[in-house]
């Protein structure tokens, strides 16, 4: 799908889609760290915890505000309505995937060698549920709600994130170019985007997310509803 959407401003949706294939990434390179125990790496460094927090926001967020929503506009329409199902089942499977990464984790026994597989594995389901919603649900999206439904789903999200603002942003734009970056920070409410530009921004490259042992603790909090 085209990120030029004939009736939705899906700019954020793409934007954090994209932070989540980094850092897919990123975790299973962390996964295959040979140099140190990556089981350590990943339990005591932000980048895991941060990664679950707004994935999970993410997914709640449309599994409330969308997929209901469509399937209620869409009653009779089977090969829709089997799209919405296969958009709540791949949700489904990625919360018992990231428990068992967590189980490895603390696992002495066979953690280290049940890791590498776990992320591979969610590298691949999660990757392909990105790729199955931007290429099939996505326009189907576009072209059954309002722009008032997909406010809805915004204020959602939004409003889930919003505690961990300080963080989020800075995550969400982590690596991102210039011209990226500015389209993004365009759709950000002013105090936001003041906030990431004269404190969020320096404070989370400082964190050092994949580092081990940075603290998750001590967000600001800051709501732009």
């Amino acid at each position: 799908m085209s990120q030029d959407s004939k009736n939705l401003d899906m700019t954020m949706m793409f934007a954090i889609h994209d932070a989540l294939r980094r850092e897919l990434e990123r975790i299973v390179r962390t996964a295959a760290r040979v140099d140190e125990d990556p089981r350590h790496v990943l339990s005591t460094a932000v980048g895991w915890e941060l990664f679950k927090k707004f994935l999970a926001a993410h997914q709640a967020s449309e599994d409330l505000t969308i997929w209901p929503v469509m399937r209620a506009a869409l009653a009779g329409r089977s090969s829709e309505l089997v799209l919405l199902a296969d958009m709540e089942a791949e949700h489904a499977g990625i919360a018992p995937l990231l428990a068992d990464i967590d189980a490895a984790l603390t696992d002495r026994a066979s953690g280290p060698e049940r890791l590498r597989g776990l992320t591979d594995t969610l590298r691949t389901r999660l990757t392909a549920h990105l790729d199955h919603e931007e290429r099939d649900a996505l326009p189907l999206v576009d072209a059954t709600l309002s722009p008032e439904q997909w406010q809805d789903f915004a204020v959602e999200q939004r409003g889930r994130l919003a505690p961990d603002a300080a963080r989020y942003l800075p995550w969400l734009l982590d690596v991102a170019d210039a011209a990226k970056a500015a389209g993004i920070l365009a759709k950000v409410p002013e105090p936001l985007r003041v906030a990431y530009e004269s404190e969020w921004r320096d404070a989370y490259r400082n964190l050092g997310i994949w580092t081990p042992g940075a603290a998750v603790s001590g967000a600001a909090t800051v709501s732009g509803r």
